[in-house]
């Protein structure tokens, strides 16, 4: 793999710099007690360097943790033959828990609980994080449309819906348990066991 040049590097340093000062700041003062010429004087950038890099304050947050991994959408397009794609969906979300992926709340770092405890105590970016996950259902409804019976694009964002609610609710659940003070590692067999029950309950639905 060919190693990406100085322009790059240099652009990724001055990101992760953006971001660290950001978190930084987060942590001791709070989302809405921090403002984005605070941030940019820390990072030692100007506020329009801050803007290209990141458009929002909310994404300061946000794209840190998320987009770097396989959407839902990927995993059910990318599944082996033969696997549903509810299957290929359980397995991805407990590859996650196994990596402590912090999309999956169960990630006991410094940054990630910075993180969820920001996530959570923050209107504006539960907000934000809502309009991302819309569009990342319906990338996943769309995937659904040939899995499911009938193909039709309501029972495919019916289930797309349902899976987003599933894997939401996991998060909140392992990522509450994390803030309350609990290790990962210690976490990790109940957020299995729950893992295991809610995709159960997708797929053989409510009785």
């Amino acid at each position: 793999m060919e190693e990406p040049g100085l322009r790059e590097r240099k652009k990724s340093r001055t990101r992760q710099a953006i971001v660290d000062a950001a978190f930084a700041l987060f942590q001791e003062s709070g989302f809405d007690g921090v403002s984005v010429a605070d941030i940019a004087a820390a990072a030692e950038v100007s506020k329009p360097t801050l803007f290209a890099y990141f458009p929002t304050k909310e994404d300061l947050v946000l794209r840190r943790f998320i987009g770097g991994g396989r959407g839902s959408a990927v995993v059910v397009r990318e599944r082996p033959s033969g696997m549903s794609a509810l299957s290929a969906l359980r397995q991805n979300f407990l590859d996650l828990l196994a990596k402590r992926d912090p999309l999956t709340g169960l990630n006991d770092s410094p940054e990630a609980v910075t993180f969820h405890n920001l996530l959570y105590s923050t209107p504006a970016l539960m907000a934000h994080l809502a309009g991302y996950m819309v569009a990342q259902e319906q990338d996943l409804a769309d995937a659904l449309r040939t899995t499911v019976q009938p193909s039709d694009e309501f029972t495919a964002h019916l289930v797309a819906a349902q899976v987003f609610s599933a894997q939401r609710i996991l998060t909140y659940h392992n990522a509450k348990a994390i803030r309350s003070g609990q290790r990962a590692d210690d976490i990790y067999p109940a957020a299995v066991a729950r893992t295991e029950t809610a995709f159960d309950v997708l797929e053989c639905g409510v009785t």
